[in-house]
């Protein structure tokens, strides 16, 4: 049996319209009016809770309050589950959740509930939650139907339960593996929400959960682990490392594992492709990257205003925010997002329109209203922005762009960087040398927090400690990714078989498309970094979901998330590659077909 992705939260007064049309839906269950819906959301919040899904419909709701003369005792009054979500456990979850709250915040230690002798849907639930509680209950007639309904309605039996404490962790577990999370941890939690099981172990291109099933992961912690789960190399590296008593933090100052990368990462990386540029270590994120590259370029120009591009991902602080396009995580920052100007970015208009010709005519005109950049920051594959890839010509277009009107080139190599296209950087083979390169994600090779900017040494014009954080400079970080660059960037080999691999990915995602949307889906992105765009994000929300329920786990991206997006590990193997490609193909399959029994039922 599935979980059901959905969100369990208190009710608002904004849930009362859709609550009155979920109970519409959930016959025979009393609709009374939106006006007593609202007053459920409202002045019962605290005693009801709600479900929506991953698009914030409401698919489920339980309503109770705390009776005044029984104040330790909950009274659920109503349940109503979406259509949609029955059969999945979401009745359950949601009723052990809402008992856990009120034990915890308001003392509640019995439940009750009204059912008729009829409703064996409702006996089965509220007895699994009795039993889940570990506590005895009682019955009696309440309401009969010959007394209180003039024999128009059955008999309405009270059940009573408790003493109970739900606020033990055992039991909470128990009831919904999920519940310690809802309970406890924000809900500005996201990929939990798609694939809600626990994971518990992980090894290469696997994610393993505590129950033992097993996923092929094509989400490879939003491409952070390159290298797989728990490469054995970096493993042991950092073993070695760990058990000689290895400096973990020491801000930004010398240690031997720092030395080692430094080293490693010139000789390997930065001497065989010619390029001269100084490493600085920011904040443990790419974000913090960015940060730090922006307010360098700025610092070192003397001017504010930086140049970014449509559907661009820089990070969710407030200046890599200001960079950055999506819309929704705009709308959190809650201040206004200053000093960018947005250019769209390559084929943002499609193939005809030269968009750096539009950005040289704005630059030049100075009635454009244009204020002259500090910088320009830009991603060759967007990929959060849905797998857009510029060309080499557009990419060294820019860059001449750049120089034409002195503006620093900074390249966002994130998410794209450390082999995800088949070259360590994603712009290799274009000719360019960027003014700054920001790193991270996959940088450490183990999934650990580590983040750099790389700048041309002349750049370099930071006073000692004026920018700076607690944990720039990650030492285990520094063994492990000095590991990584040692093993798999001794040679060309691992990047001939990045690129293999990306082939054979495209090679299985063209077939679907022929197969089930040749008019309607395309294939976009680049190397191993790749995925199918869907005509809506409904689609491509569906097909991830028929895919995790047969163990892919995969996501997506792009303006209306209607990307199904692959950042599998690099190191997966054939075999593995063909299993998902199958497990993806019979995805579509699925959700195409339903779409076209659909259309020709309306």
């Amino acid at each position: 049996m599935s979980i059901p992705t959905v969100t369990l939260r208190r009710p608002t007064d904004g849930d009362g319209s859709a609550l009155h049309d979920l109970v519409a839906r959930c016959q025979p269950l009393d609709t009374n009016s939106v006006y007593c819906n609202l007053l459920q959301c409202s002045d019962f919040a605290d005693t009801s809770i709600a479900a929506e899904d991953a698009n914030g419909q409401l698919v489920g709701f339980i309503s109770g309050y705390r009776p005044p003369a029984r104040p330790d005792t909950l009274f659920v009054w109503q349940v109503a589950v979406d259509a949609s979500m029955r059969g999945q456990g979401l009745a359950l979850r949601m009723l052990m959740a809402l008992v856990t709250r009120v034990a915890r915040e308001q003392g509640v230690r019995h439940l009750e509930t009204t059912i008729s002798p009829d409703n064996g849907a409702s006996q089965a639930l509220f007895k699994k939650a009795f039993a889940q509680l570990e506590t005895e209950y009682s019955t009696r007639t309440l309401f009969s139907r010959a007394k209180h309904f003039a024999g128009q309605h059955e008999d309405e039996e009270l059940y009573r339960a408790g003493p109970f404490d739900a606020t033990d962790s055992r039991k909470r577990i128990r009831g919904n593996p999920m519940q310690t999370f809802e309970l406890h941890e924000s809900g500005v939690r996201s990929y939990c929400r798609s694939f809600p099981v626990v994971f518990k172990q992980a090894r290469g291109a696997e994610l393993i959960t505590r129950e033992g099933k097993h996923y092929i992961d094509f989400l490879a912690g939003a491409g952070t682990l390159n290298y797989g789960h728990n490469h054995p190399v970096l493993k042991q590296a950092l073993l070695d490392y760990i058990g000689a008593d290895g400096i973990t933090h020491g801000l930004d100052m010398y240690s031997d594992a720092k030395e080692t990368f430094l080293s490693t990462f010139d000789r390997l990386i930065l001497k065989p492709r010619n390029m001269d540029y100084v490493m600085q270590f920011t904040g443990p994120t790419g974000t913090n990257a960015v940060e730090a590259a922006l307010k360098l370029a700025r610092k070192v120009t003397g001017r504010n205003n930086v140049i970014s591009f449509t559907n661009g991902f820089h990070g969710c602080s407030i200046g890599a925010l200001a960079a950055t396009g999506n819309k929704h995580h705009r709308g959190a920052a809650g201040v206004p997002l200053t000093d960018v100007s947005r250019m769209p970015y390559a084929n943002y208009f499609g193939d005809k329109v030269n968009t750096i010709g539009m950005m040289d005519k704005l630059l030049t005109d100075p009635s454009s209203g244009i204020d002259k950049p500090a910088a320009v920051i830009v991603e060759v594959v967007q990929g959060e922005g849905g797998l857009n890839a510029a060309s080499a010509d557009w990419i060294r277009k820019l860059e001449k762009l750049c120089r034409k009107h002195e503006m620093l080139l900074i390249i966002d190599d994130i998410q794209a960087g450390c082999g995800r296209t088949g070259s360590f950087f994603s712009f290799e083979e274009m000719g360019i040398k960027p003014d700054m390169i920001t790193l991270s994600k996959s940088l450490s090779g183990f999934g650990l927090p580590f983040a750099m900017v790389l700048l041309r040494k002349e750049l370099d014009q930071w006073k000692p400690g004026e920018h700076n954080g607690t944990f720039r400079g990650n030492n285990h970080a520094f063994v492990t990714a000095a590991a990584a660059i040692e093993h798999f960037w001794s040679d060309d080999e691992f990047a001939k078989s990045v690129q293999a691999k990306g082939k054979r990915i495209a090679d299985g995602m063209h077939k679907i498309v022929r197969r089930y949307g040749p008019d309607s889906l395309f294939v976009k992105g680049r190397g191993m970094m790749i995925g199918i765009s869907c005509p809506d994000g409904d689609t491509a929300a569906a097909v991830c979901r028929h895919a995790f329920e047969n163990g892919l786990v995969i996501e997506t991206s792009g303006a209306h998330s209607e990307v199904v997006k692959c950042l599998c590990p690099l190191i997966i193997s054939e075999e593995q590659i063909d299993k998902a490609m199958s497990i993806l193909d019979k995805a579509f399959a699925a959700v195409m077909s339903e779409q076209d029994t659909n259309q020709a039922a309306s």
